[in-house]
């Protein structure tokens, strides 16, 4: 590099340290300047011969990591030294034991929260699983690591196009799978958004891609009509002399998608694609009475939507969010989405966590974003979990929707939407879980799998005969009812376990063999079973798998065929076929065996992706399967490549599902079936209707060629009937 070229970086990297110290400004005390300054130092020097993807100085990235950090969490001074060397004891020469002289150990023990595990994990571990259950163990110390590890994860997201395609779709994943809900249920809702959007940006681009698109088409069209809607609120306001300020914005990319697949209509037909916040600056006594206020005048403006209000100022959300929600019919039959709020709220609201600890000095009692923490610590304290299991546990407590539910004694419980008797039995405790027999909803006797409703008052009924059963699991959906459950699961089936292995070590000596690793490995692999573990179960039952031959002589076989060269008594795997023209790997050459998930079904022209299972070869997903995003979080080192080539010019038909409602009508159905089958000539492998009420809903599943064939279908089918709506859906 040219030493023009190394000036220019230092001055570039010197403009980015000052920016860094203008947005700290407000949280900076005497002295913490030059606290500042040393890790900047550090950081600058232990990453100086380092470059990123993109070929910028690596030091690049701390300091944006820290500049997040500061301006968008609005974290303090130990925060950004964190942020400027959360990458020196994994990335340099740099220790641990060196950044606590030098710093403390508070700057330690954070950045060693931020320091991925490291050594070597087996096939049944996710290392990805592991680094994130280490992160979430620091709660018990300092939550400034994970709020430093989005603010990380945020920059590299905004970096992303540098990765390569499989590295972009591991991290995308795990973004949207994790790091999303996290901040979400940390209260960081601008962070939370961004990450949504940039996720989608590379896991389905070209959807990502059509959304923006049609939003900056409709860019002055929206500006338009939020200051006409804004006009008479803001009007009537300044009468009432209150200091506010009112913000009009688009919802986000990603929301949208979601709300497109939820309600299964185009963008077009989302309804509330608006929303307007009003912030009005409250003196603590008179918040909530200034909320509602406001929120009379904006209802007499404009008609609400009476299922649309919610109050999450008299009940706040578990991450300590408040704010007044409703929805009003706005100019033209537009719905629009108002939120109302306080100066105090908005912060907690753009700064989650962080805002709430500086507001939550001098309060006593716990907000409920502290039980919150609570019950994540419960599920970290449990030794018994894997790191996958324990994931699975986390998500369930990142629930966005939240219901409010009250004990016998009037006491307010707050649990996921469509948690069960049973879920509320475990929050209550979990001795009255695991006794629990059934409840009693509103006076009414119920099952433990009824599900609960807002406002509902829960009692719960236990018997000391009880014990948690295996079919719980399908219904529970806390991460503590599911840990807890699991857990005494666990102890069940070694106890299990540890009863056959005695039965069994008492038949091998009658067969006159010894009960070693080798013959039980040989024994699972013949019949099938994934460990040796639950072989001793099923002979605890008295469920033994049973042979035409025994299992002396299965044993006995096995070694013969080893000794001699042939191929092993083991059951092989069936061969997978080779379907049309998708590629695997990185080497077109290669003719790697491969088969199509069930779960997402893809088709020639879906963005896809490989995963290398164990024992069934390579399946593969489309990108935007929900199977995808948790493998790719979970097992991201068993991504592989995959794309199609040259289609749609294929010998091979796939199976694709199609939803289509409209309103019923004589001759409809045929009219429509007749298109896919005699116009279009494609094959109808399972066809149903149902009609109700004036409409009707047809379940089909097509033999499709590609994309573009059923894009095509699809286009059909809507132009023959105005009122006709047409979905893609997943086969299972």
């Amino acid at each position: 590099m040219q030493l023009h070229e190394l000036e220019e970086e230092k001055k570039e990297i010197l403009n980015r340290y000052r920016g860094l110290l203008r947005v700290s400004k407000g949280t900076r005390e005497e002295g913490d300047g030059k606290i500042i300054r040393k890790a900047f130092e550090l950081a600058v020097n232990a990453h100086k011969d380092m470059r990123r993807k993109s070929g910028e100085p690596y030091i690049y990235h701390p300091i944006a990591v820290a500049r997040i950090a500061a301006e968008e969490v609005g974290l303090g001074t130990t925060a950004i030294v964190c942020a400027l060397l959360h990458d020196v004891v994994e990335d340099t020469d740099t220790s641990l034991e060196y950044i606590e002289s030098e710093f403390g150990s508070k700057v330690a023990n954070i950045i060693d929260g931020l320091t991925k595990m490291s050594g070597y994990f087996g096939q049944s571990n996710s290392p990805q699983a592991e680094n994130f259950r280490r992160m979430l163990l620091t709660l018990n110390d300092d939550v400034r690591v994970i709020l430093i590890k989005l603010c990380d994860r945020l920059h590299n997201m905004r970096t992303l196009e540098h990765m390569s395609n499989k590295g972009q779709l591991k991290i995308a994943s795990e973004t949207k799978y994790l790091y999303a809900p996290l901040a979400h249920r940390l209260g960081l809702y601008p962070i939370k958004t961004e990450l949504e959007d940039l996720a989608l940006k590379y896991t389905e681009p070209e959807v990502y891609a059509e959304i923006k698109g049609k939003l900056s088409a409709t860019k002055e069209q929206r500006t338009r009509f939020i200051r006409k809607f804004i006009k008479p609120v803001k009007q009537e306001l300044e009468q009432l002399g209150l200091s506010f300020e009112i913000k009009g914005r688009s919802k986000s990319i990603y929301s949208i998608l979601q709300k497109m697949r939820k309600q299964k209509v185009d963008f077009e037909q989302v309804y509330d694609l608006f929303a307007v916040r009003i912030i009005v600056d409250s003196k603590p006594e008179r918040e909530k009475l200034d909320c509602w206020n406001i929120y009379s005048i904006v209802t007499s403006i404009y008609r609400p939507n009476p299922d649309r209000l919610r109050d999450w100022i008299s009940t706040p959300r578990s991450n300590g969010y408040e704010s007044l929600h409703t929805t009003v019919m706005g100019q033209s039959g537009k719905w629009v989405e108002v939120q109302i709020r306080t100066v105090r709220m908005d912060e907690i609201a753009e700064m989650g966590y962080a805002a709430h600890w500086r507001y939550k000095e001098g309060q006593t009692g716990d907000s409920g974003l502290d039980d919150w923490l609570a019950r994540i610590r419960e599920i970290l304290e449990n030794p018994q979990s894997n790191a996958i299991d324990f994931l699975d546990d986390f998500k369930l407590n990142l629930f966005s929707e939240e219901i409010f539910v009250f004990t016998p004694k009037g006491d307010i419980k707050k649990l996921p939407k469509d948690a069960t008797a049973l879920d509320f039995a475990f929050e209550i405790h979990t001795e009255v879980g695991s006794k629990c027999i059934g409840a009693k909803v509103n006076s009414r006797l119920v099952p433990l799998s009824h599900q609960l409703s807002r406002g509902d008052q829960i009692e719960i009924i236990t018997s000391n005969k009880q014990k948690p059963s295996k079919n719980w699991l399908e219904f529970v959906v806390t991460g503590k009812a599911r840990t807890k459950i699991k857990q005494v699961l666990k102890d069940e089936k070694r106890k299990k376990a540890t009863e056959g292995k005695e039965i069994l070590i008492r038949k091998f000596r009658n067969w006159k063999l010894p009960l070693n690793t080798e013959n039980m490995r040989i024994l699972c692999l013949y019949f099938g079973i994934m460990s040796e573990q639950d072989f001793y179960v099923l002979v605890q039952e008295d469920k033994m798998p049973k042979s035409t031959i025994s299992y002396k002589e299965i044993i006995a076989n096995h070694k013969e065929r080893k000794e001699s060269g042939k191929k092993s008594i083991e059951k092989p795997v069936e061969s997978t076929k080779k379907a049309g023209d998708l590629i695997i790997g990185e080497d077109d050459s290669l003719d790697l065996e491969y088969s199509f998930a069930k779960c997402c079904s893809p088709i020639p022209g879906d963005d896809v992706v490989g995963f290398i299972t164990v024992g069934d070869g390579i399946k593969v997903h489309r990108t935007n399967c929900k199977n995808a995003e948790r493998l790719m979080s979970n097992y991201g080192y068993r991504i592989i490549k995959a794309r199609w080539a040259g289609f749609p010019i294929i010998d091979h038909s796939f199976s694709a599902g199609l939803e289509i409602t409209g309103i019923d009508s004589v001759g409809l159905v045929s009219k429509v079936t007749d298109i896919i089958s005699r116009e279009l000539k494609v094959n109808m492998k399972k066809v149903s209707f149902a009609a109700k009420d004036g409409t009707f809903v047809g379940n089909l599943i097509l033999e499709i060629d590609s994309t573009s064939h059923l894009e095509g279908l699809i286009k059909k089918i809507k132009s023959s009937d105005p009122h006709i709506e047409v979905i893609r859906t997943d086969l299972e």
